[in-house]
């Protein structure tokens, strides 16, 4: 499949597998990369930019295909070592950022003099409008079902998409929701150049997370993520477990005199516990809505194999059918 993404990173298919803390290792990245998508290592779950240097390097010996990194700009007092992470990108050959977070306009003349393309994840037709200002090659376009940070103005993809293809002139993929190829073709449908994946990759053999993971992704339906941290303007969908309850109910006893500290103890640091050591209560994590979705665990090949296979059914045998005259 031929579109504005595949030919703007150097892809087969217009897949892309999303950063995610804690997952997004070279070890999936490079399976994704091999399946012809977009892999994508996530940088700051590398502690420095030496280890990010190792991390690439290794996904280089596993893969000869395009892959990328993912920068998140976090609204912190005491930022990571951004400069230096940008370094490790550039020396290590990368040709790919996704970026997150903040306005990545202050580091990206640095990328961009390397010859790095920018895809800038945005959770709203303004912000993306922005990153196509700021000199972004593309963006993800982030609808409210993520999982992770879907902004706060709480727009579906079936309305944000077609208002993302009304407005920008560069290239975007659909994000948050998606999981096969019902949603690589609906997002086409509606304007998108491919579609980016998070949830649906950490449910696949070679993402390297804990089982217990894959089993409450797969044991979950569309009903089971929560929004918190909603009343700090720094919403989250989470998958329901009992931090989740426990967040929540400081937020509905605390009300609008909650502070960051009073919820730190389920926010922070729990991502290793969680994917790492499989210890699903130890905090909150993200999941998208998507996971009603999702009924297996494939290789990224498998996986993405059978998208592109069900895609092309889908557009040539039961909408091309629905094209023809009625007979009488």
């Amino acid at each position: 499949m031929k579109t504005r993404i595949t030919e703007l990173f150097g892809i087969e298919h217009p897949i892309i597998q999303g950063g995610m803390h804690y997952v997004g290792y070279a070890e999936l990245a490079a399976a994704v990369s091999n399946a012809g998508g977009l892999g994508i290592i996530t940088g700051l779950t590398q502690k420095t930019p030496s280890d990010l240097e190792r991390e690439i390097r290794r996904c280089h010996d596993m893969t000869d295909m395009p892959f990328g990194v993912n920068l998140t700009f976090l609204p912190t007092v005491a930022s990571p070592d951004y400069p230096g992470y940008i370094s490790a990108i550039i020396d290590g050959g990368i040709k790919i950022v996704e970026t997150a977070g903040r306005n990545p306009q202050d580091h990206l003349p640095r990328l961009k003099e390397a010859g790095v393309k920018i895809i800038h994840k945005c959770t709203s037709v303004r912000h993306s409008l922005k990153a196509e200002s700021i000199g972004c090659d593309a963006v993800s376009v982030d609808g409210f079902e993520c999982g992770g940070h879907p902004g706060e103005d709480d727009i579906p993809n079936m309305i944000l998409l077609p208002r993302a293809a009304e407005e920008l002139k560069i290239p975007f993929v659909s994000s948050g929701g998606m999981a096969d190829a019902r949603s690589l073709v609906a997002s086409l449908a509606m304007g998108a150049d491919g579609m980016n994946m998070g949830t649906r990759f950490i449910v696949t053999k070679e993402a390297p997370v804990h089982e217990n993971v894959k089993q409450a992704i797969m044991a979950a339906s569309e009903l089971d993520t929560r929004l918190v941290m909603r009343p700090l303007r720094n919403t989250e969908r989470v998958l329901k477990n009992a931090a989740a309850e426990r967040l929540l109910e400081k937020e509905s006893s605390l009300g609008k005199s909650i502070k960051i500290e009073d919820v730190i103890d389920e926010v922070s640091g729990v991502y290793p516990k969680i994917m790492i050591d499989g210890e699903m209560d130890a905090g909150v994590w993200s999941c998208g809505m998507v996971a009603g979705l999702i009924h297996d665990i494939p290789t990224c090949r498998e996986l993405i194999d059978r998208i592109m296979a069900e895609a092309e059914a889908l557009i040539r045998q039961r909408l091309e059918k629905m094209l023809q005259p009625v007979s009488n």
